[in-house]
């Protein structure tokens, strides 16, 4: 499967649209993983969370990240274009930034119960160094990636 870094928006867009997902009212079950050198946590939005406390835990969880890898790329991953799953981009992420310290991949996908009109799904690809993610970008953005 050939995967395609594209598609980037910016840190406040990316707060903004999860918000929006979370909090709109729409029935949605979501879930949030990272993943770095030091392990991978998973959060599922369980039947018994409200969609505040799920921000609220996601919202954390990115603030973790942030302290730790400053310098994001956001990738969106959507249907109508045909992407590869989330899961698959994530895990491309990882085995690239492989050679960077500190290095953190999460992923956020809200998916509608209904429909996946209204889906969000979300890469953060995280780094230490404004470098790395130079770098990150000149080699791999845009480019087709095998796996």
């Amino acid at each position: 499967m050939a995967i395609l870094f594209k598609s980037t928006i910016s840190e406040n867009a990316a707060f903004e649209v999860i918000e929006q997902a979370i909090t709109s009212g729409r029935p949605c079950d979501g879930y949030f993983n990272a993943v770095s050198d030091a392990g991978e946590t998973t959060l599922v939005w369980s039947p018994s969370m409200s969609a505040k406390e799920f921000l609220a835990t996601v919202t954390d969880m990115l603030r973790l990240t942030w302290d730790v890898a400053r310098f994001w790329i956001v990738y969106e991953r959507r249907e109508d274009r045909q992407d590869p799953e989330t899961t698959a981009v994530r895990n491309a992420a990882f085995r690239l930034t492989r050679g960077y310290n500190g290095v953190i991949v999460a992923s956020l996908s809200i998916l509608g119960k209904r429909d996946a009109d209204h889906d969000l799904e979300l890469i953060f690809v995280c780094f230490a160094e404004d470098f790395q993610r130079r770098n990150f970008r000149v080699r791999y953005e845009g480019k087709s990636i095998s796996t």
